[in-house]
């Protein structure tokens, strides 16, 4: 799911640092996805 995200796939970060920090940012935004379609009833 991580690879939807073009700048994760291509991995246009040079610094590891900022890679991981959009690595971090679309985990989260997956996860809120995640937890917002199960918590609808």
């Amino acid at each position: 799911k991580l690879k939807q995200f073009r700048a994760i796939a291509a991995r246009y970060d040079k610094l590891a640092s900022r890679y991981r920090s959009g690595l971090l940012l679309a985990s989260l935004i997956l996860w809120l996805r995640h937890h917002e379609l199960s918590d609808t009833t």
